[in-house]
């Protein structure tokens, strides 16, 4: 399927809604759908509202990308991770109706997701976008129930634009007249272009801070929209920004309340339990760890941007509060899309020693090279390495306990938990 388009990413929804057609129009013929769209913040806010709608007994489609370890990942099909013969069965399926006409990848894998979710019965589709959201190949569904924008920054300049204002503008681009849309924290230059687009086409716009309010508050949350305030636990996911992402999953339930119903039981337990791989995962079982002196401990995160290095920092200062804290030691990685030294200038002095390395069979990786300068330019002294487990060994070499972070592209994520599952 690689080979059917030369790019690997070319925004427009043409070849996308032909093959549609000739599929039977499956986008048509789906549950409920929440379309989440954003730059930081996507998966977790889709891991909550599929933690919230399973505690409240429904089921549930979701459409996530990128895959870690598996392409299966992507396909979440009433419950569960859909299996390899059904995979094989619905992608030869739309390579027959597309007869080698030029597709992307994630076109053709996106109208294969439809054509599942269309033959499953479920209560409801959670539906990520993949990069942008105007020409994304998610954007074909014409009614969601709600939209949901996260916080927007800068990331995927070269398809998306090189300001705020550009990169807001195409994921505004899922919009819809009538839809209401719940928008995330955004820098003022951001929400002022959702803004107009919203009263362009007519969406209705619940915004972070004006139509909800979400905040820490004892040992829980505070949750205020429509005049009334509830308390919720603590997202389960680490990081004082998932309280954000946690008050997006709430809003969008709300206003999908009607369709979709949950309690507030649901909603608490799905908060407070929500899991999502590569999210400040700790490991603490998997071949990898075998690698760790006693006392230390593995972590994996796969923020990729300028401002997920502000919110890994911000968890580093909160583990360096702790007892006993352990000194951080990193290994980093990046796609050749993106400037190493936007992310790492935010962890300067928050690490005792960094490790870079090229992410192993990903094409569009940096190379040595370009890691070590971007180290340099964060003024971060870094040591190459060829392998994760080398990065490890290194790093245990003196037998004290360390916190060790694999971070800086869900790319490393998926190959770190690849190796740590034994692959």
């Amino acid at each position: 399927m690689q080979r059917l388009h030369p790019k690997l990413i070319d925004l427009t929804l043409d070849r996308l809604e032909r093959l549609l057609e000739g599929l039977g129009h499956p986008e048509r013929k789906l549950p409920p759908v929440i379309h989440v769209a954003g730059t930081n913040g996507k998966g977790s806010t889709v891991a909550m509202l599929r933690a919230i709608y399973e505690a409240a007994g429904r089921t549930v489609h979701a459409d996530t990308s990128p895959h870690l370890v598996r392409y299966n990942e992507r396909f979440y099909i009433a419950g569960r991770e859909i299996d390899d013969a059904a995979l094989t069965e619905i992608l030869e399926e739309c390579e027959r109706v597309n007869a080698g006409v030029p597709i992307t990848l994630f076109e053709i894998t996106t109208a294969a997701a439809f054509l599942a979710f269309s033959r499953t019965a479920a209560d409801v589709l959670l539906l990520e976008v993949g990069l942008g959201g105007r020409f994304d190949a998610t954007n074909v569904v014409e009614k969601p129930a709600v939209s949901v924008i996260t916080p927007v920054s800068m990331d995927h300049m070269s398809f998306l634009g090189d300001t705020i204002e550009k990169i807001a503008f195409e994921k505004a681009g899922i919009l819809k007249p009538g839809v209401p849309a719940v928008i995330g924290p955004q820098d003022p230059a951001a929400l002022a272009v959702i803004e107009a687009r919203a009263a362009e086409v007519g969406a209705p716009l619940y915004r972070h801070g004006r139509e909800w309010t979400i905040a820490e508050g004892g040992d829980g949350m505070l949750f205020s929209t429509g005049g009334t305030t509830r308390r919720y636990p603590k997202p389960g996911l680490l990081g004082a920004h998932q309280i954000a992402n946690a008050g997006q999953a709430l809003m969008a339930a709300d206003l999908a309340e009607k369709l979709v119903p949950t309690t507030e039981g649901a909603r608490a337990k799905g908060i407070a339990e929500a899991s999502w791989p590569a999210r400040m995962q700790h490991l603490e079982t998997g071949a990898l760890t075998e690698y760790l002196a006693p006392g230390s401990m593995l972590w994996v995160d796969g923020g990729h941007n300028e401002s997920a290095g502000a919110a890994v920092a911000a968890i580093l200062d909160g583990w360096a509060k702790e007892k006993g804290a352990l000194p951080v030691h990193m290994l980093f990685s990046s796609l050749n899309t993106r400037d190493p030294a936007a992310f790492l200038k935010h962890l300067k002095g928050r690490a005792k020693r960094l490790y870079v390395m090229p992410i192993p069979g990903e094409p569009n990786t940096l190379t040595e090279d370009e890691l070590m300068d971007g180290a340099k330019r964060a003024a971060m002294p870094a040591v190459p390495v060829k392998t994760v487990k080398q990065a490890l060994r290194d790093s245990q070499k003196k037998g004290t306990p360390v916190r060790f972070l694999i971070c800086g592209s869900l790319y490393l994520a998926g190959h770190a938990l690849g190796l740590n599952s034994g692959g």
